[in-house]
């Protein structure tokens, strides 16, 4: 179990990381986030936005809270991962450096996967009463 645990926290900390990194810039509507973002055909006020959620959804990772709100982070962290991809593929030819986005990709994967190995193992939420009211 603390194999598990280990491997989860380690990879729900670097997903995490990686998801706020990529966020700041949207929250602070910095001018590169702006350019990059209507470059792919979003409207200005798509950047703060989508910089909040990722925040959120990170919060939501690295608290103690329900697993369903848990599973709900995890799928909209996926979603703008894979909304990015197809965004950057839509709007310009493929390259190489776009292979990149899988440095995000998987820590999450493995992230979501020993979240579910903790569930199994009755571990996912050690603050069950705290969860429990939220």
């Amino acid at each position: 179990m603390k194999k598990i645990n280990i491997i989860y926290w380690t990879f729900t900390g670097i997903f995490a990381a990686l998801m706020l990194f990529s966020a700041l810039p949207d929250v602070l509507n910095t001018a590169d986030a702006v350019k990059f973002m209507t470059a792919l055909g979003y409207p200005a006020y798509f950047t703060p936005f989508i910089g909040v959620a990722k925040i959120l959804g990170c919060a939501a990772l690295l608290l103690p809270v329900s697993p369903r709100l848990k599973e709900w982070a995890y799928a909209g962290l996926a979603f703008d991962l894979i909304g990015a991809i197809y965004s950057q593929l839509a709007a310009f030819p493929f390259s190489p450096a776009m292979l990149f986005m899988l440095a995000w990709i998987i820590p999450g994967i493995i992230s979501y996967l020993f979240f579910h190995k903790r569930i199994k193992a009755g571990q996912a939420n050690r603050f069950s009463s705290i969860s429990a009211a939220l």
